[in-house]
């Protein structure tokens, strides 16, 4: 194994925190990257590694050499992505983790776009709602949305819209249309159970706020299953805007309570922390301001 791959290695096990997480990610056998670690160890006269049962701690040569190894690795790939832009535009793959709905509302169409401009560029694109580990799943940047948790990661807001109350017009046909958000406690609201969900809806009007309280037999934790329950007419909920953008637009769902803000949700781009930004990742992100400044006619900010 060449010293770039095994700086390669080491780096992703440092970073995945197991040998079998490494191996995942470099798409290798368990015994392959055991081998390459020990191989260095030997060729650096040094245990880089402390093996316990409660799992991998480096050693203090073992940081340093991750320190310095991450460095290098870092400036081979921005030495060989501007080689590649300068010649015939973006290469190699793109990693991209993204919320389930979201993208297939909003990204993967507009996304041939994007990989037509880019025709050297492969787009892997893992689909979730939970917040996943960047640097142990070798990802290039994150699209989230909501409040970021983690003030150490580096984030770059994309975009806004607003929450709205939405059900179907059966369901507000059948059990009425609320008028203020205390009526929503005589509804069946549908709760999602991730990230910026919740039972406890927020309200303002004119510098008034309200904090409402719902209930509902039913949770749900993906937003997908948030808009297939109230498609069929299970009850209302609060989602953004982007949620149901196109029942929205032809009426199959409405938004009441519209003289009353509930906080908008940010969407942001998240990068591995500890990492530069690459050039994959920044052209994506500003492929993504344009999708959505497209669709809402609107742009944040400089």
């Amino acid at each position: 194994m060449d010293r770039m791959t095994a700086m390669e290695t080491f780096v992703s096990v440092m970073e995945a925190g197991s040998f079998s997480a490494a191996a995942r990610r470099l798409k290798l056998g368990q015994p392959a990257v055991s081998k390459a670690i020990a191989q260095l160890e030997t060729r650096l006269g040094t245990p880089l590694l402390m093996r316990s049962t409660r799992g991998l701690t480096a050693t203090d040569a073992g940081q340093r050499f991750y320190e310095h190894a991450r460095r290098a690795i870092e400036a081979a790939d921005e030495a060989e992505q501007a080689a590649r832009i300068s010649a015939s535009g973006l290469s190699g793959v793109l990693r991209v983790s993204a919320a389930t709905t979201f993208a297939r509302l909003h990204i993967l169409p507009a996304l041939k776009g994007f990989m037509d401009r880019y025709p050297e560029l492969e787009v892997d694109v893992t689909l979730d709602d939970r917040v996943i580990d960047l640097l142990g799943e070798g990802m290039d940047v994150a699209l989230r949305m909501g409040t970021l948790d983690d003030s150490a990661m580096t984030a770059r807001r994309l975009a806004q819209c607003q929450r709205r109350v939405v059900g179907t017009p059966a369901y507000f046909a059948a059990e009425g249309i609320p008028r203020t958000p205390a009526d929503l406690s005589g509804h069946r609201a549908i709760v999602y159970s991730q990230r910026g969900g919740g039972e406890a809806w927020a309200f303002s009007q004119q510098g008034r706020e309200v904090a409402v309280s719902v209930s509902g037999r039913l949770r749900v934790s993906a937003a997908e299953g948030i808009r297939t329950a109230v498609l069929s007419d299970i009850g209302l909920a609060v989602a953004s805007h982007w949620m149901f953008s196109p029942e929205l637009a032809d009426g199959t769902v409405q938004a009441v309570l519209n003289d009353w803000a509930l906080p908008p949700v940010d969407l942001w781009a998240v990068f591995p922390a500890g990492r530069r930004v690459t050039s994959r990742a920044q052209a994506f992100i500003e492929f993504v301001e344009e999708t959505m400044a497209a669709q809402t006619g609107t742009s944040l900010p400089a």
